[in-house]
């Protein structure tokens, strides 16, 4: 289930954009409902590299979200700038360049978590278990809409 787009700002602790997205550092990290060590843990994301969607900022803890909305406080620490995507699509195919006629390198399963190499308006240039190749932005979860970047 997609989610609507908050509003966009600046984070008042980082000065970045908000809303952004980031990756999950370690295979573990605790969601808690509010920010700091006391609050109850509201979910536990369990696969590193996944792309989360910072919403606000308080202090050392950053307010997440999941391509399914779900989330809730996590410490920056346990958070990296590393830009990744998951594959909304199931079997999508990895093309060699950004052309829906190009060969394909590989077909990539709903759910793949894969590192964001570029992005054009409307493909991205990925890296998912050592395969390199292009992918249309509609099927990836995990990018600002318009959003481009080398």
């Amino acid at each position: 289930m997609e989610t609507a787009a908050p509003e966009v700002g600046v984070g008042p602790v980082t000065g970045l954009a908000l809303p952004r997205f980031v990756s999950l550092r370690s295979n573990e990290g605790n969601a808690r409902r509010g920010p700091g060590m006391t609050h109850r843990i509201d979910w536990v994301f369990t696969r590193r590299d996944m792309p989360l969607r910072v919403v606000a900022e308080f202090e050392h803890w950053r307010r997440v979200e999941d391509a399914e909305g779900l989330g809730g406080w996590m410490h920056f620490a346990l958070l990296s700038g590393v830009r990744t995507v998951l594959v909304r699509t199931d079997m999508m195919p990895l093309r060699l360049q950004p052309d829906d006629r190009a060969p394909v390198v590989a077909h990539l399963e709903a759910g793949v978590i894969a590192r964001v190499q570029s992005c054009a308006p409307d493909w991205c240039r990925l890296r998912a278990d050592g395969v390199r190749g292009w992918a249309p932005r509609a099927d990836l979860w995990g990018l600002i809409p318009g959003e481009t970047f080398e």
